[in-house]
């Protein structure tokens, strides 16, 4: 018996003619692990959605799903509650108490278990996940890591048979991300929970799958084996390769006839046998030597503290930073270990209660609100949503003008270039809770480039941006510093950091610790690294991104031909 049947599932939010789902059609079996990829916007967290009815969202909608054999809308939400987990993006948007324990029972309390069985499973589950060192601590006290953790705490004392998780690591540093998902695994494993997951660190679970379901546009274009998968991305030359993981991507640029690695274990292993009997004459990418700090920084932090409560420990500890005038500059680090703080602190939201920050020479105290966020500093919060006021997301960028002297004409000029840059003009009458969560990145991004920004701050940018965007996004940022703009950006996605940072940081225990270049800080790292690093440390010495190792690959093969 299928776990779910879906058949000619289509919809479409509320004034958005495009479908976003289209005749869907698949089955998941009790017991599969299943990776749902795509783009932004093709559909994969709307169809999440829809296997919970309580989350479904409104719109138009035909087709029928099924949940063993009966339909879904039968089945009663108590039924759906226990047998269907679901952890969501944001984790923030599911915890409803205020203490830790009391969130891992507050499911089982709603589903009327008794006090006995109530105390077994929390205990239980607070053992497993290794809560029991904040178990009675407030949850606003709790990194991203421990909250995200404790929704899959929460939903697993409930005991589904099915457990569904949208973009469970977008708020995630890398080293909790690969705990978190092989956690998940573990639980599809030795309990045999059915687990359907949509994940854009597809270096972690595609190997892991036994089905792949590749979206597009809302339709279901493939649906195999991983390596089957990327073997017809790679044949067929198509948009979505870039969303595979690393490994395949090499594998498919240098070519040859070896099976397509999975992991990064087989990866190291394909390089291996790749290079069996060659002279490796390139071992190392040219780079050039970190700049030396001869200019004026735009912006300098110097020996910041800063605690949220008189009597709570020091968020920041003597934070030193000083940012070069047009470039990119990315800070990397564990949950809860004050990088967001940081960029809150530099905006003046977190007041410092020792140490200076400046921007263009100038203490942050000098600045008046309307000289300091108008074409001088603007901040990219990790909450995109916290940023939208109105009910379209062309009303939501032309609330940017409120109170200029522009003409509408000027305004929908300005409106529309942005809406370009951003890669959002199809969606600018949608509201913006009805957008992807990549769409409402990309849509608060367009409203913080129309304050026209010489500091651009970032707090996890990327996050659930698909790849394909990522390499637009990179553009943007490079053009933005072509025109003289300084980024700073917080950032857990360390592919993207390697890919389009000047200099990176590591942020730990409350301070900046090192600061390098991208190449010589990723290829140093066992953990806060990229998988193209990690497969090729063993034959290269400093290759950190795909390109590094395609390029090193393809100047050592070459020479033996």
């Amino acid at each position: 018996m299928a776990h779910f049947k879906i058949e000619n599932l289509s919809f479409s939010y509320p004034k958005r003619e495009q479908k976003v789902l289209d005749d869907i059609n698949l089955e998941i079996e009790k017991g599969e692990y299943i990776v749902l990829c795509g783009s932004n916007g093709s559909g994969k967290t709307t169809l999440l959605r829809h296997l919970k009815s309580v989350l479904a969202p409104h719109g138009e909608k035909s087709g029928e799903i099924y949940f063993e054999d009966t339909p879904l809308k039968d089945v009663s939400l108590r039924d759906q509650s226990s047998k269907i987990g679901y952890v969501m993006q944001d984790p923030d948007a599911q915890i409803v108490t205020d203490k830790v324990w009391h969130e891992l029972a507050f499911g089982l309390e709603s589903l009327g278990c008794d006090v006995r069985t109530m105390r077994m499973r929390v205990a239980e589950m607070a053992s497993y996940f290794g809560i029991q060192s904040w178990f009675h601590k407030n949850v606003t006290e709790l990194s991203g890591g421990q909250k995200q953790l404790l929704n899959l705490a929460s939903v697993m004392a409930m005991q589904p048979e099915v457990l569904i998780l949208d973009e469970p690591t977008s708020q995630l540093d890398p080293i909790a991300a690969t705990d978190l998902l092989n956690t998940v695994r573990k639980i599809n494993l030795e309990l045999g929970t059915t687990v359907i997951i949509t994940e854009h660190r597809l270096e972690e679970v595609f190997h892991a799958a036994d089905r792949v379901v590749l979206m597009e546009k809302g339709r279901i274009i493939a649906c195999d084996s991983p390596r089957n998968i990327g073997e017809k991305l790679g044949s067929t030359d198509s948009d979505l390769f870039c969303t595979l993981p690393s490994t395949m991507q090499i594998r498919y640029r240098v070519g040859g006839n070896l099976p397509y690695p999975l992991t990064v274990r087989e990866g190291r292993q394909w390089l291996t046998d790749t290079f069996k009997g060659v002279e490796i004459k390139h071992d190392s990418i040219d780079t050039a030597m970190p700049s030396e700090e001869t200019e004026k920084p735009v912006l300098e932090l110097k020996e910041v503290w800063f605690r949220y409560e008189k009597d709570t420990p020091d968020v920041l500890k003597g934070v030193n930073l000083k940012l070069k005038e047009a470039k990119i500059h990315a800070i990397v680090g564990g949950n809860g270990t004050g990088k967001s703080t940081t960029l809150k602190a530099i905006c003046g939201i977190c007041k410092a209660y020792r140490g200076k920050v400046k921007i263009f020479g100038k203490e942050i105290g000098k600045y008046k609100s309307s000289e300091l966020f108008e074409n001088c500093l603007a901040m990219l919060p990790q909450d995109p949503k916290s940023l939208f006021v109105k009910k379209t997301v062309q009303e939501d960028l032309e609330e940017m003008f409120s109170g200029k002297k522009l003409t509408k004409e000027e305004i929908a000029q300005k409106v529309s270039d942005v809406a370009k840059l951003c890669r959002i003009e199809h969606f600018l009458n949608s509201h913006p809770y009805d957008l992807s969560g990549g769409e409402q990145q990309r849509a608060a991004l367009a409203k913080v480039l129309l304050c026209n920004p010489k500091i651009l701050l970032l707090d996890e940018p990327t996050k659930a941006i698909d790849n394909s965007f990522k390499a637009k996004f990179a553009e943007i940022l490079k053009d933005l510093t072509a025109g003289g703009v300084t980024v700073l950006m917080v950032s857990h996605d360390v592919e993207f950091c390697a890919k389009t940072a000047d200099e990176v940081s590591m942020f730990f225990d409350g301070g900046i610790t090192t600061t390098n270049t991208p190449n010589r800080f990723f290829s140093q790292n066992s953990f806060y690294t990229t998988a193209a690093n990690r497969m090729s440390r063993h034959i290269f010495k400093n290759a950190v991104n795909n390109e590094d190792v395609i390029e090193l690959c393809k100047k050592n093969l070459t020479q033996t031909n």
